[in-house]
């Protein structure tokens, strides 16, 4: 397949997947959260706010908010950034915009808690979902971006912040405790959800293997596992002699084959296994990340 059609396929479902994660995210939001009357971090806390307030719709608020955002963060953080936040950014106004009419007098369950755990897992999913395939939904993802490029703050103590600030103001809205807690609850399972999600999409696993049949059992990973393996060569301090050491990266369902190769060629084996977010490469992830173009200096020195 040509280069040009296989970069088209990905960025393709690139917008199909982040635009299933912003539908998720607002299904969440709208089903199980705005019902009960929970403000969130993000645009989408402001603009629960602003609905409570004046009744203008959430995704209405929730997008002009980030329009605002995205044209101050244009001269801050550069073009590429905006182009690529403002596809989920609008996405996820126009699934708000679908899904809230749709709730406005339905409740799911009648268990508050209930309500805020199913939709701060399906929010965090949808979150996931949707970085997982270089898409953003805006809201503090902006403010973080530009704070960060003028101070020291990292983007998630910044986002931490701004969440923290939105959701405590809540309670000058209700003037009840209950909900603020709500809020916070629904933050701290959204970004464990997403964390989840992220990583488990990239989650592999690295044997570091020392053994006198280090042979027998290299043979074996590349024969059974299918897998291949690295000889690296060190001396132990205590005998002053020479070792090999294999080095084994494979994917966390393959693990368990791994393990039962080096137990049935030697059981003393000494072996390490430790989880690694990311290996790419042949027979794992490609690596995802846009090259910068060459500049009018390099091409006149080519």
């Amino acid at each position: 397949m040509p280069a040009n059609a296989i970069n088209f396929w990905r960025t393709t479902r690139d917008y199909i997947f982040i635009t299933l994660g912003m539908a998720m995210y607002a299904f969440g939001f709208c089903a199980f959260i705005l019902p009960q009357k929970v403000v969130i971090g993000g645009v989408a806390g402001l603009g629960t706010i602003i609905y409570f307030l004046t009744g203008i719709p959430v995704a209405v608020a929730q997008y002009a908010l980030n329009l605002i955002l995205l044209a101050i963060a244009y001269k801050v953080v550069g073009k590429k950034f905006v182009l690529g936040t403002i596809f989920g950014a609008t996405m996820i106004s126009v699934w708000v915009g679908i899904f809230q009419p749709l709730f406005q007098d339905i409740r799911i369950t009648d268990e508050p808690f209930m309500n805020i755990v199913i939709g701060g897992i399906l929010a965090g999913i949808g979150v996931g979902l949707a970085f997982t395939h270089n898409g953003s939904s805006g809201g503090t993802d902006i403010i973080a971006a530009m704070v960060s490029k003028h101070t020291n703050v990292s983007v998630g103590r910044t986002m931490l912040y701004v969440d923290f600030f939105i959701i405590s103001s809540s309670y000058f809205l209700f003037h009840q405790l209950d909900l603020v807690v709500y809020g916070f609850i629904v933050l701290a399972l959204t970004s464990f959800t997403a964390d989840m999600i992220i990583n488990t999409n990239r989650q592999a696993v690295q044997f570091t293997i020392f053994s006198k049949k280090w042979q027998e059992i290299a043979t074996a990973i590349n024969n059974d596992a299918k897998r291949g393996c690295t000889v690296l060569t060190g001396m132990g301090w205590y005998s002053k002699q020479e070792v090999k050491i294999l080095l084994v990266m494979c994917r966390k369902i393959e693990a368990v084959t791994i393990s039962r190769i080096i137990k049935s060629i030697d059981p003393e084996a000494f072996t390490t296994q430790a989880n690694v977010n990311g290996v790419y490469g042949k027979g794992f992830d490609e690596l995802k990340v846009k090259m910068k173009a060459p500049s009018h200096t390099q091409q006149e020195e080519k």
